[in-house]
């Protein structure tokens, strides 16, 4: 299983991967379990999550990360603050 990879993108890099276009999706401060059929990468323009896997691995993720997460992750999503993210799906 991959790991949930977290990074801090140049303006260059988001263009490159064109993140302005993806759809954006909000959620609320809230705690939810989450699995993920496809990839994902999500780019943060606003919130804090915490993200816990099954294996116990904590990560933190805040407003511009860009953040990769691999298909057949199982995890805990707690919302700290409201979430507001561009994402794409592949």
């Amino acid at each position: 299983m991959g790991k949930i990879k977290v990074e801090k993108p140049t303006p260059e890099k988001l263009k490159e991967l064109g993140v302005d276009s993806w759809p954006i999706w909000e959620k609320e401060v809230s705690e939810f379990d989450w699995y993920y059929d496809t990839n994902e990468t999500c780019y943060f323009l606003e919130g804090e999550v915490e993200v816990t896997t099954e294996d116990g691995e904590k990560v933190v993720i805040k407003k511009g990360d860009l953040v990769t997460f691999p298909k057949g992750l199982k995890c805990r999503w707690k919302v700290v603050k409201p979430v507001r993210k561009h994402y794409n799906l592949y």
